[in-house]
């Protein structure tokens, strides 16, 4: 499946339907009167937040919707039936901003959770309406007014508990991989991972979301390497694990690279709890490897972890780890 996570739309809410001029017309009913109905209610279109969803493929192709109007009011004071609202599916961590893309106005946290974004035409009134003593065959009726209509934004920041952020090819797809039943794209180069892809981790009958980010560069909050693409799905998880390849020549450089374009990008980012993780220690001897953790342990704000993907036990480990973060 695709990923896209910020599209335009336009919406119409279906317009309200007209009130009716009709006049009763029967047998031996010399004056009838009115009995005009009054027109139905324009449909209003609806955004309901799906778990089951993580991308805005579907608005990508299909970008005008339209509601159902209403039905004009019929004779016999018979009023027009009102149009089925439209329900539009997002996933979870979808903001709808208006049309200059900075005016927020609604925020999906929560599955199952609505928010009208276009509400229907009210109908019009029948000529019964406007009988009165010194009018007894009124012929007046109203139209319905018009739904309401514009542009609008779908913007996806990816809900985790876990965010995995380190450089390319430090190996976070492999480790999203390993404890999780995601199938990310694993590879021996950079920029493997082009999306955020998610994952759910299931340990002692208790699951966590972890998402894994692409690789930050320098510059990635100027939105080099389509930096702010990524960074923003970031700001929505409630930890972030940092992930370092050991056998990177300059670890420390690397390590506050990172930090630097978190910080840059949004301070509070390094607010959030940070877990760093040595990852592939089966390519150096222990000795080696502990001296390096030590290095990132004088930092004592962060957790420090070594890991080989490769070793069921330090897989074990991670996921217990990471349980206790977010329970």
């Amino acid at each position: 499946m695709k990923f896209l996570d910020q599209v335009k739309i336009f919406v119409k809410a279906g317009d309200g339907g007209s009130g009716s001029a009709s006049m009763r017309r029967e047998k031996f009913v010399e004056f009838g009167g009115p009995n005009g109905g009054d027109g139905g209610k324009g449909a209003s279109i609806i955004f309901k937040a799906e778990r089951n969803l993580n991308t805005l493929i579907d608005y990508r192709y299909t970008q005008h919707f339209k509601a159902e109007r209403g039905q004009n009011g019929m004779s016999k004071n018979k009023t027009g039936r009102s149009g089925k609202d439209l329900y539009l599916k997002v996933p979870i961590g979808t903001q709808i901003l208006e049309e200059d893309n900075k005016t927020l106005l609604f925020d999906f946290k929560n599955e199952k959770e609505e928010f009208v974004i276009a509400n229907g035409g009210r109908g019009g009134l029948g000529n019964t309406n406007f009988k009165s003593s010194t009018n007894r065959a009124p012929r007046k009726f109203t139209k319905g007014t018009a739904g309401e209509e514009f542009w609008i934004w779908l913007q996806l920041k990816t809900i985790a508990d876990i965010g995995i952020v380190g450089l390319p090819n430090a190996g976070k797809s492999s480790l999203l991989a390993s404890i999780t039943n995601a199938n990310p794209k694993i590879a021996n180069y950079k920029f493997t991972t082009l999306n955020p892809n998610l994952g759910v981790a299931t340990y002692d009958d208790k699951e966590i979301t972890i998402a894994d980010i692409p690789g930050l560069i320098e510059g990635a909050h100027q939105g080099v390497g389509l930096g702010i693409k990524f960074l923003k799905h970031i700001e929505r998880c409630k930890t972030l694990l940092h992930m370092i390849d050991v056998t990177d020549e300059n670890l420390e450089n690397s390590y506050k690279q990172i930090k630097n374009e978190l910080k840059n990008y949004s301070k509070e980012l390094l607010n959030k709890k940070e877990i760093i993780v040595l990852n592939k220690v089966d390519l150096l001897e222990k000795k080696i490897v502990e001296k390096i953790k030590k290095k990132f342990s004088k930092n004592k704000k962060s957790e420090v972890i070594t890991l080989s993907t490769l070793e069921k036990k330090s897989v074990k480990n991670i996921k217990a780890k990471l349980l206790s973060y977010v329970y």
